[in-house]
């Protein structure tokens, strides 16, 4: 979808649709008295009758209203409350249901008008772009059946008045860059594993190298055996699918200057191994490798972005599969670090890869390191799927990521990692065990990463909860992009 900003009087704009928001059912916004007083009182009349519910996200589609340019007129009603960022979104939202099924090619939007406490115009700009962007978007089924093209293709976005044509243009290009790295990640989670595979992850990594710039290698199974990845190759181990480790390179900011790394889980099926899964909504774990997609996504966001920083993302990738030559419970492996490792359960998979890749991170010299998984259903249980779960051995890590998710709408909610959570991780056999039992579950997994990141600052998000929609809207959200690129974003700017 195309924006664009313009200074425009909603009432004698050209266009298919001019977008308004209306308060408490009959108070009129700046935009929607400049349309009254165009129709001679007509839009005052019509609200009188009562036909907008005062009830936020409630929309009114009007035809030929007189003295109107544009041909249609959508009436969303903002509730009587103070707005929140969840309320704007909802009424972003609002306003694409209403217009999706019509023949609407372009709308006057000027949602952007309202007045958003503790908030600016720049993230009413933003969070329009992002949200009906996030509406917009569409699964790519695999089909003959050709996708219905939409009609609606254009937005014009009022220019709010504290902002310049090319400072708001910079953020409304910023936003869709993030919202192209969001659309990137839904469609690799979406695809169906046989064609996302870890040598799928390797080549889309690839194809995102070439078209923005980015440095890429990848190494197979014999690279990995011979730097002594053990952890991850254990994992990798009864599938006939061959694992892949992608290290995407951006160099944005100074040359010398250290790098954030971001790790992300690319576990492309995961039966469980020998602890096999429950059949029931085992389809779902194709979208094991969601943090791994956010991971690409995030690059090819801040690469068409500019951003002036330097950032190396680390993909492990491979598939967790029974078989002849699966890992099983009580073996023993040795990870990159050197530590040894008894795996207790072979659905622990993720952390298994990810220490590998931890480990492989402190060449970089760090400034800081963030991974990315789906690791525990304990998180959904904790947090259920509005939050993924925060955890960090730096404070100040921690609160720049929460702050982060707070502004974006892509919310993390930070968990305690105490030195009191190690003690279940102990084992008779090896330096640790790859499990703890079910108490504290999420905890005690990012306990265990903990093991290998002592060497730099380090936070964890696990987005079991939030990476995927389960149900009639099942489908990959593309979360934690957004949250990344603000706190890249923010990191830019000290």
């Amino acid at each position: 979808m195309e924006f664009t900003l313009k200074v425009a009087h909603p009432a004698s704009t050209k266009t298919a649709c001019v977008v308004v928001p209306v308060t408490g059912g009959r108070c009129l916004t700046p935009a929607a008295q400049a349309l009254d007083q165009a129709s001679e009182g007509q839009l005052t009349q019509i609200l009188k009758r009562g036909d907008l519910a005062a009830e936020a996200g409630k929309t009114l589609l009007l035809s030929g209203l007189q003295g109107v340019t544009a041909s249609r007129v959508l009436l969303v009603e903002t509730g009587s409350d103070p707005l929140k960022d969840s309320t704007y979104r909802t009424l972003v939202c609002s306003m694409e249901q209403a217009l999706a099924n019509t023949a609407v090619k372009e709308v006057l939007c000027t949602l952007t008008e309202l007045d958003m406490a503790g908030r600016d115009s720049v993230w009413v700009l933003e969070q329009t772009v992002l949200t009906l962007r996030e509406q917009r978007y569409r699964i790519p089924k695999q089909t003959q059946t050709p996708k219905p093209s939409s009609h609606w293709q254009k937005t014009v976005l009022l220019l709010p008045s504290s902002l310049s044509l090319k400072k708001a243009q910079g953020f409304v290009e910023h936003a869709q860059a993030v919202a192209n790295g969001t659309d990137l990640t839904r469609d690799l989670g979406n695809l169906p594993p046989n064609l996302c595979t870890p040598t799928h992850l390797a080549e889309t990594a690839q194809a995102v190298g070439k078209d923005w710039g980015l440095k890429v290698r990848v190494l197979d199974r014999a690279d990995m055996e011979k730097l002594g990845m053990g952890a991850l190759l254990a994992v990798a181990a009864g599938s006939h699918l061959p694992p892949r480790f992608i290290i995407m390179e951006y160099a944005g900011g100074k040359a010398r200057a250290k790098p954030v790394v971001l790790v992300g889980k690319g576990i492309t099926f995961d039966t469980g191994g020998i602890s096999l899964k429950p059949a029931p909504e085992m389809d779902e774990m194709k979208f094991d490798m969601c943090g791994a997609a956010s991971v690409l996504g995030t690059m090819r966001a801040l690469a068409e972005m500019k951003l002036p920083l330097n950032v190396v993302a680390l993909i492990p990738t491979c598939e967790n599969m029974p078989g002849g030559g699966a890992t099983r419970p009580g073996d023993v492996v040795k990870s990159l670090s050197g530590q040894t490792i008894e795996i207790l359960n072979t659905d622990a998979e993720g952390r298994l890869i990810l220490c590998d890749a931890l480990t492989y991170a402190e060449r970089f010299e760090p400034v800081v390191v963030v991974d990315v998984a789906t690791l525990t259903g304990a998180c959904v249980i904790a947090l259920g799927h509005e939050a993924a779960g925060l955890m960090a051995n730096d404070e100040v890590l921690r609160n720049e990521l929460q702050a982060a998710g707070d502004y974006s709408g892509d919310r993390a909610w930070p968990l305690p990692l105490w030195e009191e959570y190690q003690e279940g991780l102990k084992s008779n056999f090896a330096d640790m065990a790859n499990v703890a039992g079910r108490p504290a579950g999420t905890i005690t997994a990012a306990s265990f990463l903990a093991n290998y990141t002592k060497r730099y600052r380090w936070a964890h998000l696990d987005i079991a909860g939030v990476a995927w929609r389960s149900g009639k809207e099942k489908g990959a959200t593309g979360r934690p992009v957004r949250l990344f690129c603000r706190f890249l974003q923010q990191r830019c700017q000290g």
